[in-house]
């Protein structure tokens, strides 16, 4: 029997009518283990929480609290919920209750506290889906079991809150272990994407968007068949739809090209998520829980078709900052002072170009960035920060061998100015930084050019 991970998100948990339809889904593809994400807004819901608790604004605070409290007792009352799981909601809802107080009392809300906070989302909402799942599987006449699992009882990490780093090895010891009524196919588990747990019993998170890679893991730790992630769209497109009307759900697409669209925009898979799947070979099919109808896209290893363009992404935002001096001229180990400060401030990357005397790299959004970091770097050669870009990058095969694809492109697109290239590190990117308000635009002529 195939093994089954089934990831569904936030819309997929909006409310009782969205959770019934997707445990109906979970049925059909028969899974072993569900994970979830909070239902709807509620991940935003708990972050302002903490942020005013921290700030005393004690009246945002309760109102923030009748607000999550309500929404949650809604569904929970649309399920016809039995006593234990209004308990268990109960309980959780109790515990979000006395965090915000503690944290207001302390005008304090650390990292630490706040992943405490944050997991109340998908704690309070894979109760409810387990109702949810019970209503439907009942319905059906499935004798399969259907249990609520703690994820953090099996998926341990280490102790950097907010973005904590799974641990591996161990996880995949404890699903072997404690999961064997799941591998077997005599339970199906409703689970929590996003949180974990170090060592020593303190919650964590795995960063936003952290509830697919959650997913990736535990389909790694049963040695899954089979990832799906379940969210509000039909599958993988050729680029965003609100971009570009014209773009098309791709039927299937490779792990690295994949891995390169969601990490320079793509908002459909987080880009952690595929590492699991990539390390242990498992098709990842992404589809929409509200057509489940749908082929989907599927993610794999080998495809059948390699086109030069599959896809393209836009990521706002960014900033390019140039480092330049001349003693970088015939020196050796000036790269590295620089690379240097990135990495005390724990600052990635995404694109880079160089010079004999300067350096351009690619930022997210440095308004989120210590200051402290452009001063260190002040202190070894001459910054130029440069605002209100946008990178632009076309995902495909063999870029970095195809004579006359950057012609193309600039041809396209000749009277906007570029900032920045990259060609050439892969074979499966061909980006480059233009104007914020020039992104959109650039996007279209693209997609119309090498795909439509």
């Amino acid at each position: 029997m195939a093994l089954v991970v089934s990831k569904f998100g936030g819309t997929s948990m909006g409310d009782a009518h969205c959770m019934l339809r997707s445990a109906d889904v979970s049925l059909q593809r028969n899974s072993n283990i569900v994970v979830v994400s909070a239902t709807s807004g509620t991940t935003n819901d708990l972050i302002k929480l903490g942020e005013m608790a921290e700030k005393g604004h004690l009246s945002e605070v309760e109102a923030l609290i009748v607000k999550i409290k309500n929404k949650h007792q809604v569904i929970a009352k649309d399920l016809k919920s039995d006593t234990q799981s209004l308990q268990d909601l109960s309980i959780l809802l109790s515990e979000m209750d006395s965090i915000a107080r503690g944290i207001y009392l302390l005008r304090d809300c650390s990292l630490k506290a706040k992943d405490v906070l944050m997991s109340l989302g998908e704690r309070m909402s894979s109760v409810l889906f387990t109702v949810a799942m019970r209503n439907v599987y009942a319905q059906q006449k499935q004798k399969r079991e259907v249990k609520l699992l703690d994820v953090r009882t099996v998926l341990k990490t280490d102790d950097q809150f907010g973005k904590a780093k799974p641990l591996t090895e161990a996880i995949i010891k404890l699903c072997r272990e404690n999961l064997k009524d799941c591998i077997s196919g005599q339970t199906t588990y409703v689970t929590q994407g996003f949180i974990g747990q170090t060592l020593a019993g303190a919650t964590t998170t795995l960063g936003r968007g952290g509830s697919d890679y959650s997913a990736a893991i535990l389909a790694e730790g049963i040695g899954s068949d089979t990832l799906e992630i379940w969210t509000d769209v039909a599958g993988v497109a050729t680029t965003d739809p609100r971009i570009c009307p014209d773009a098309v759900v791709i039927d299937e697409i490779s792990f690295k090209e994949m891995s390169e669209l969601a990490t320079f925009g793509a908002k459909v898979l987080h880009p952690a998520t595929l590492l699991p799947a990539i390390r242990s070979h498992i098709p990842v099919l992404v589809a929409s829980s509200f057509e489940p109808e749908k082929p989907g896209t599927w993610v794999k290893k080998e495809v059948g078709a390699s086109p030069l363009i599959r896809a393209m992404a836009l990521r706002r935002k960014q900033t390019l900052l140039t480092v330049s001096t001349p003693e970088m001229l015939q020196t050796h180990g000036f790269l590295y002072k620089i690379f240097k400060i990135f990495n005390d401030y724990k600052i990635s990357i995404d694109a880079i170009t160089t010079s004999e005397i300067s350096v351009a790299v690619t930022l997210d959004n440095i308004d989120t960035i210590n200051p402290a970091l452009l001063e260190d770097l002040s202190k070894v050669a001459e910054v130029n920060v440069e605002k209100d870009l946008c990178l632009v990058s076309l995902i495909g095969n063999n870029i970095n061998h195809t004579p006359g694809l950057a012609k193309k492109i600039f041809e396209n697109i000749s009277d906007i100015n570029v900032r920045m290239i990259c060609y050439g590190a892969s074979k499966h990117n061909f980006c480059f930084l233009t104007q914020e308000d020039k992104g959109q635009e650039t996007i279209q002529r693209l997609h119309k050019q090498f795909i439509r």
